[in-house]
């Protein structure tokens, strides 16, 4: 295992959540203020990263090609969904994790699109890819650590957390990941 390839590509994961990923930041922002529990929002997180580490392995191969003026836009749906059903639902449900998984095949088809414009390191994929995604979830971790300092160790104890933190948390990563979707729609492609 090449130690400078390690490196470099988990830095590149890293810096792909914090400081580039801001969509990504709201996603997983978004998944905690629900539940801002450390172990069911880690749990949350972990599901993700699997899911969006097998459909960057295939992409990365070579084995799944999606345009990514199909996948951007459904990543910022992804994020308008988990917002929204922040504003009308009271606590995390099973069903979530399967959601959660099925838009971590999304986003990792996403993240493929940045390691293309990198180029995998020949002889080096599996590291590379490996070092990649442990990186992305490294900066996911640190997002979470964030937001359970800042929110999480007191306000989610409040009776008013839910009306005053959640609702208007979400709306506004809500309309956020909506106005991404539809520049992502009409404007980039």
């Amino acid at each position: 295992m090449n130690t400078d390839i390690s490196k470099l590509y988990l830095q590149l994961g890293f810096e792909h959540i914090l400081p580039l990923g801001l969509d990504h930041i709201l996603f997983i922002i978004s998944l905690f203020l629900l539940n801002p529990k450390l172990k069911p929002v880690l749990l949350q997180a972990t599901v993700f990263t699997l899911s969006h580490s097998i459909s960057l392995g295939f992409a990365a191969a070579g084995l799944i090609k999606v345009s990514s003026s199909i996948i951007e836009p459904l990543i910022a749906l992804s994020i308008v969904y988990v917002a929204i059903e922040n504003i009308f639902v009271q606590k995390v449900k099973p069903t979530r994790l399967i959601l959660i998984f099925l838009f971590g095949l999304m986003h990792g088809l996403g993240f493929a699109g940045v390691l293309s414009s990198l180029g995998m390191p020949e002889g080096e994929f599996f590291t590379a890819l490996l070092c990649f995604n442990l990186g992305v979830e490294g900066g996911q971790i640190t997002v979470i650590l964030i937001a359970w300092l800042l929110l999480g160790t007191w306000m989610s104890r409040q009776s008013w957390y839910h009306s005053y933190a959640v609702i208007p948390l979400s709306a506004i990563i809500a309309l956020s990941a909506l106005y991404w979707t539809i520049e992502r729609i009409f404007f980039l492609s």
